[in-house]
């Protein structure tokens, strides 16, 4: 089986923090790469979209060995975001036909953060991927992209769905919670989400009608794999 699925990335290099400064960021190399390798293997093509078509930047703190669990990893993480060619030419948001996607995935870092939790563009591709049943895979950090999808009168589109992203604990462990201008826990909740977390760090995924979410790096590739199914079996996405 062969389609194409969408992924919306940041293209924000950094965080604004509380103080004002800038906390260096992007998107976590794992949850990208792990998906587009699922994705590949199963005879996927994937197009990038970004803010502006610009190419979305790395944290590089995804690609440290300490961080990832080992040199090997880090080392192929890095191959694979600096020459695989579908990070290397998105297209903009601004120019995505839904049409031409049988999915989409949006990976997570703390860029869209900064970016795609305000951009109109990616708020409104998803709130017409909604409409049509499209399945919208998100992780970790990408969870804030949900926020820019709004109707007219700033009521989010996806109140009262079911949704799991990094979590207000995972934020404090990391370190930078006491930074942060918002958690993202916190955030969708407001907006009006139902939000579940699993233990920190472990694996756990939410399913709520055609919406697919992954709490943290951990669980990338789970999420990849779950919308595979989705794609296979796409009466299941309402």
């Amino acid at each position: 089986m062969t389609g194409t699925v969408l992924f919306i990335m940041t293209g924000a290099d950094h965080w604004t923090l509380n103080d004002g400064s800038r906390h260096a960021t992007g998107f976590w190399a794992e949850e990208a790469v792990a998906p587009l390798e699922v994705l590949r293997a199963a005879g996927y093509r994937v197009t990038v979209a970004t803010p502006g078509g610009v190419r979305p930047p790395v944290d590089e703190a995804s690609l440290d060995a300490g961080t990832v669990g080992s040199a090997e990893k880090a080392d192929h993480l890095r191959e694979v975001v600096e020459t695989a060619p579908e990070f290397q030419s998105p297209i903009a948001l601004s120019d995505v036909d839904l049409a031409d996607y049988d999915a989409i995935f949006v990976p997570g870092g703390h860029g869209p953060m900064e970016d795609l939790a305000v951009d109109p563009d990616a708020g409104a591709v998803l709130t017409a991927a909604d409409r049509a049943g499209t399945p919208l895979a998100i992780v970790c950090h990408g969870p804030a992209i949900l926020l820019s999808a709004t109707t007219e009168d700033g009521t989010n589109v996806f109140t009262g769905r079911t949704v799991t992203g990094f979590s207000d604990a995972e934020e404090e462990q990391g370190g930078l919670a006491d930074m942060a201008p918002w958690l993202l826990q916190d955030r969708l909740t407001e907006a009006g989400l139902h939000v579940t977390v699993g233990a920190p760090w472990s694996v756990h995924l939410e399913s709520d009608g055609n919406l697919l979410t992954g709490q943290n790096p951990a669980s990338s590739e789970p999420l990849a794999h779950a919308l595979l199914g989705r794609l296979e079996t796409p009466g299941d996405n309402r």
